[in-house]
């Protein structure tokens, strides 16, 4: 099991994965209310902020964990995207 903050880590790759991480959150919050991904967004959104608040306090995070928030944080942005009209 890889953890996020573990030594093991390289210090400029965990950066960007809170930074993305934090990037992501700030999106799905952004998302229009009359979407239906946006009330799906809302449980994902609180995830998110949840692991920053355990990396945040120094908690261990493991890297799996975040990798499938991220990785669903994008599903829901790109199908938010999709029910833009053109």
């Amino acid at each position: 099991m890889r953890v996020l903050g573990s030594g093991a880590r390289n210090a400029v790759m965990y950066h960007q994965q809170i930074e993305l991480t934090k990037l992501l959150a700030s999106c799905l919050e952004r998302l229009p209310v009359d979407s239906i991904w946006s009330h799906r967004a809302g449980g994902l959104r609180g995830n998110l902020l949840k692991v920053l608040e355990e990396i945040e306090s120094g908690r261990r995070v493991e890297e799996a964990r975040l990798a499938l928030l991220i990785e669903k944080g994008f599903e829901f942005l790109r199908n938010a995207a999709l029910e833009i009209p053109d």
